[in-house]
């Protein structure tokens, strides 16, 4: 039964991220990378939220609100990540489901970003060479990493991020205790895996910083920059953020009777033509009329 239900599920869900996807194609300019594949990620993305389960032991799919989670699958479609590449991992929040990047997504997500050409992090150990300065315009720079293979297995000191553009290099460092603090304004505190994977972990905070500080000062896609953001915002709590939809916004609900008149509409013109009906095409209405969901602004630094 359980089964049925999902099944009957990602007709609607996906069906509904990939059509605004497509309008958002048409008629906002959105541009994916070149060699993604929205459906595919789309229909990845609904395998692996079939796995996922609240602290209760609960499935997403029953628990989680149909508005967080086609934002989820709509944040990460515009951000070009797709689960099966271990790009992107879903959390859930009582009944708010929340799509979260991996380092290797942070990576993706800022790659797509105008002018970047090259986007890295790493991790400082104890006993390893590091020095800072800055440039002629006051700039932070890191002019000296020496990583030592005999520290690997040492204490993290900290980590920096590089982000490589057609205008130079942006150099984003971070201390331990700085990464240690940030962990600390995240939804999951004391979380495992922040101490059992911390190199990874401290790569993806201070990248996340990085990214941040880059796509605040872009020019590129309000629509890429906001879901970078809005994903990035996703693991912190230590701000209230309004989730009422505003009069721009349409609510998952709206979308869903959208998509549910539309192809109500389709299944009318399959139909034989009614002798008795009127000759008079009726304007057919729009699957998202009034607006899309628009990430909201990142409001802490990860």
């Amino acid at each position: 039964m359980a089964n049925q239900v999902m099944q009957t599920k990602q007709p609607k869900l996906t069906d509904i991220v990939l059509e605004r996807i497509n309008q958002m194609k048409s008629t906002q300019n959105l541009s994916l990378p070149k060699n993604y594949n929205a459906s595919n990620a789309l229909n990845a993305a609904f395998l692996e939220l079939q796995k996922v389960q609240d602290r209760n032991h609960q499935p997403a799919l029953d628990v989680c609100s149909r508005d967080s989670i086609v934002k989820s699958l709509l944040d990460m479609t515009l951000q070009g990540l797709s689960p099966a590449k271990d790009q992107c991992y879903f959390i859930v929040y009582g009944k708010e489901l929340q799509m979260q990047r991996s380092y290797f997504g942070t990576v993706a997500a800022v790659k797509r970003l105008d002018g970047v050409k090259k986007v890295r992090a790493e991790v400082v150990h104890e006993g390893d060479e590091f020095e800072i300065g800055s440039n002629e315009d006051m700039e932070l720079v890191v002019k000296k990493f020496v990583p030592k293979f005999e520290n690997i297995s040492k204490p993290i000191i900290g980590a920096f991020a590089l982000i490589k553009t057609d205008e130079g290099n942006s150099y984003t460092v971070m201390n331990m205790d700085e990464i240690k603090q940030s962990w600390s304004q995240t939804r999951q505190k004391n979380n495992k895996v922040q101490q059992n994977f911390s190199q990874e972990m401290a790569k993806r905070t201070v990248l996340n910083r990085a990214a941040k500080m880059f796509i605040n000062t872009s020019d590129d896609s309000d629509l890429l920059t906001g879901a970078i953001n809005a994903t990035t915002s996703n693991e912190f709590d230590d701000e209230p953020r309004d989730v009422t939809p505003t009069q721009e916004e349409q609510t998952t609900q709206e979308l869903l009777d959208g998509f549910e008149k539309s192809q109500a509409e389709l299944a009318k013109k399959e139909e034989p033509a009614d002798e008795h009906s009127s000759s008079a095409e009726g304007e057919q209405e729009e699957l998202f009329k009034d607006g899309t969901i628009t990430p909201d602004p990142a409001k802490v630094n990860a």
